[in-house]
């Protein structure tokens, strides 16, 4: 099958290289021609573990390709999807579907036989439907169908939930496009992968109201967190308490510094913002917005106090990404914490073993060559991120390098009472 992928972002790119790893023939499309050649050359533009290789592998194949030129690889296409970018717009929290729209006035100049037109960006719903009329609009005569098929990939393992998803959604209203898109997930409905067909408008909530769920998890156990702070309880085991209960499950009940990322956060505002607008409000959302937006701002101050105030002090920051296995920093707890710290008076040193690049771009920090560059002569340590290079420090070296043995851990990596014996001053979430 000859498949067009319009956009090589996180989804797009993943999406694409994962659907030839299939055996279709799919070609990625970018307006960015920098972006396009350093993917023809071999160069991966994000850090998704073991990319990399399924590209090479892929390309060299034949069966993945590089293009700026929509309108040839549309041509002849038997799906297109769009995997273009959607962010939070600014001012209103709506989703930013210009990126969509625009894609879909190029798809409909270029298509010349059937196709079923894909939204896989993640979008508000009724979006497929605008798309279905821009497209009718422009080209009566275009033979196609819509679908709706929301991603459901965690940065860190996307390859991994591709090719072994909990589930596939796709929403669409005619038996053709359900054939087409049968098709196009062949291998995963040989392996029983469940397939779920729906209209368009479930399919689109169906991804908002997974990631909205998600948030919330997160966040209650976040609030649990600090009501154990002030009980004396201990909130991983009142996770694995709570989790061991099948209706409710053990996954995201890890207490922190609030979620980030690609997804929950611009999701959980667009979901607000859509519920809104059809008066059908959605007071949980707006409450999981809300405190996890004051979470972060409560972990810088947390950090403070756990230094005694921060003003002319040094500390060592430990992970910038919003998660480990990832570049992505955006909405990470960092970039509320970090510029709170410095306005307090801090110095910052910092490092991420895959973060410096975006984090040069959002943050005026020194960051350090690996962790214990970052530890060296600092007043203290605060782990942001739970990178598995974090979780077996050597403990007589980070002594070595600080000042004082302090350390903040807002990822709960290490055991307090393992910590006392090593002789630190240990603060961690939601445990005494």
């Amino acid at each position: 099958m000859r498949i067009a992928m319009i956009g090589t972002g996180y989804v797009g790119l993943v999406s694409g290289a994962c659907l030839s790893e299939f055996g279709h023939d799919v070609v990625c499309i970018d307006k960015d021609a920098g972006k396009v050649q350093t993917l023809k050359d071999g160069g991966i533009p994000i850090f998704e573990p073991g990319l990399e290789d399924v590209v090479a592998v892929n390309a060299k194949a034949g069966r993945l390709s590089f293009s700026t030129d929509l309108k040839s690889a549309v041509a002849g296409a038997q799906a297109v999807f769009i995997a273009v970018g959607t962010p939070s717009r600014r001012g209103d929290g709506h989703a930013d579907l210009s990126y969509v729209f625009a894609a879909a006035e190029e798809i409909a100049e270029a298509l010349t036989g059937y196709a079923v037109v894909v939204t896989k960006s993640t979008v508000p719903v009724g979006t497929s439907r605008q798309v279905e009329d821009i497209i009718r609009k422009k080209r009566p005569d275009a033979q196609f169908d819509m679908a709706s098929n929301p991603e459901f990939l965690r940065e860190g393992s996307a390859l991994e939930d591709f090719r072994r998803p909990d589930r596939v959604v796709v929403g669409c209203d005619t038996e053709r496009a359900r054939e087409v898109m049968r098709e196009v997930y062949r291998p995963l409905f040989l392996n029983e992968t469940p397939i779920l067909f729906t209209s368009r408008e479930t399919s689109e909530l169906i991804k908002y109201a997974a990631n909205a769920f998600l948030a919330t998890k997160i966040t209650f156990i976040n609030e649990m967190a600090d009501i154990c702070e002030k009980v004396g309880g201990n909130v991983q085991d009142v996770a694995r308490g709570i989790g061991l209960d099948g209706r409710i499950g053990k996954k995201f009940l890890n207490a922190g510094p609030g979620y980030g990322g690609s997804c929950f956060p611009k999701d959980t505002l667009a979901l607000v913002q859509t519920a809104q607008e059809l008066g059908a409000p959605t007071r949980i959302i707006e409450a999981v917005v809300k405190v996890n937006d004051e979470r972060k701002l409560a972990m810088a101050k947390k950090v403070e106090a756990a230094f005694g105030g921060v003003k002319g002090k040094t500390i060592a920051v430990l992970g910038l990404t919003f998660k480990p296995n990832t570049d992505d920093m955006r909405d990470a707890p960092s970039l509320v914490i970090v510029p709170y710290l410095q306005k307090a008076g801090a110095n910052i040193r910092a490092f991420d073993p895959e973060g410096h690049k975006e984090a040069r771009k959002l943050l005026n920090i020194e960051l350090c060559k690996d962790t214990y560059d970052a530890l060296d002569g600092a007043d203290g340590v605060v782990i942001l991120t739970e990178w598995n290079e974090f979780r077996a420090l050597d403990f007589a070296r980070v002594k070595t390098a600080l000042k004082t043995p302090l350390m903040v851990d807002l990822r709960n990596i290490y055991r307090p009472a393992q910590m006392a014996e090593q002789g630190f001053r240990y603060i961690s979430v939601g445990r005494t």
